[in-house]
């Protein structure tokens, strides 16, 4: 299928804090790709450069052929974003806001129509400041959809949201690929990631580190399985860690953790049983999109979550408060406050 993103060697700094170093991925048409990383990695940024908000410092981007700096106002018209921090008024309507987004579209969605897809059917009049976390998520795609894109853009759609709410969400999600949108999406959590991309790009302080599907991902784990279970008499380490399929085996308490490769379960309870050892409470849990994480980013994913953040936030310009917010002045969903807008505090940090 053809590549409807491509990113080629993108590089972004902000004073010394480098933020996006040398990252390179490709998204196909119709796919869910995502981009995985803990907070401060740089995926906001990517994704900012990508849709054009911010200029990258090198690098290419193309985004269905086009050139999201130089081809802005056809890119607009193609690509919807749901950004990460993104706010309406307190007091506008939930109608209000479909049809003011849709009149920046040459071809824009039925009002009617998204917000019954979406559940918003029975809150066209409630004001945004009424709704609920998962009202205003649902809103956020709602806007980022109004255009008809080819592509959406949603950056870490589900954070704050309550386990039932995340869950809707990405049926969602899903039923918008199924509609025929390229979806890019945006998250550091790993069973939103697993759930829902085809493909995912891991980003650890500003690299990419892996580009694979998620089962691909975690087949890159060392330990293909571990075995937990109470053994139903003593028994001595050699027993099991002589087989050839075991790479390793601990301790806690009574508790015995197995981890190995291949048949690993028959090889184990086979010798438990020629021993008369029963396995109580036996349990094999096979590796997460969590566990290849961590191996490929290792202890760095936690240093990156709070330093990176924090200095490029003592890069960014001083807080300044003014007059209330307005709709955005240009065309698009993905209108992003400036220092020369009254709604911008100066207190986001690209992360």
């Amino acid at each position: 299928m053809p590549a409807v993103i491509e990113v080629r060697h993108l590089h972004k700094s902000y004073g010394a804090t480098v933020a996006v170093d040398d990252v390179s991925f490709t998204v196909e048409q119709g796919e869910i790709f995502g981009i995985l990383g803990p907070n401060g990695a740089g995926k906001t940024t990517t994704v900012e450069c990508v849709v054009g908000l911010r200029d990258p410092d090198r690098g290419e981007i193309r985004v269905l052929g086009l050139d999201p700096r130089r081809d802005r106002a056809e890119v607009t018209q193609r690509l919807g974003v749901q950004l990460q921090d993104g706010q309406l008024p307190d007091r506008m309507k939930v109608g209000e806001a479909l049809r003011l987004y849709g009149s920046f579209y040459r071809k824009p969605a039925d009002p009617e129509v998204l917000m019954d897809v979406l559940g918003l059917a029975g809150r066209r009049g409630t004001p945004y400041a009424k709704l609920s976390g998962g009202q205003k998520q649902r809103l956020s795609i709602a806007l980022a959809l109004i255009g008809s894109p080819e592509v959406a853009v949603l950056d870490e759609l589900t954070t704050g949201l309550d386990p039932q709410a995340r869950r809707d969400t990405w049926d969602l999600i899903q039923d918008i690929r199924s509609r025929g949108v390229t979806i890019l999406l945006v998250t550091h959590f790993m069973e939103e990631a697993e759930r829902l991309c085809d493909r995912v790009a891991v980003i650890d302080r500003g690299r990419v580190v892996a580009v694979d599907s998620p089962t691909a991902l975690t087949e890159r784990v060392q330990d293909g399985q571990r075995i937990r279970f109470r053994p139903s008499v003593p028994f001595e380490d050699a027993l099991l860690t002589g087989l050839p399929e075991v790479t390793g085996l601990t301790r806690q308490g009574d508790l015995v953790v197995v981890t190995g490769t291949g048949n690993t379960l028959h090889a184990i309870t086979s010798v438990l049983a020629r021993n008369d050892i029963v396995a109580e409470h036996l349990r094999v849990d096979r590796p997460s999109l969590e566990d290849a994480f961590v191996a490929l980013t290792g202890d760095r994913a936690a240093t990156a979550t709070g330093a990176a953040g924090a200095a490029v936030g003592a890069n960014q310009p001083t807080s300044r408060r003014s007059t209330p917010c307005h709709p955005p002045p240009r065309p698009g969903p993905y209108h992003r406050p400036s220092p020369a807008d009254p709604c911008w505090d100066g207190s986001r940090s690209p992360n």
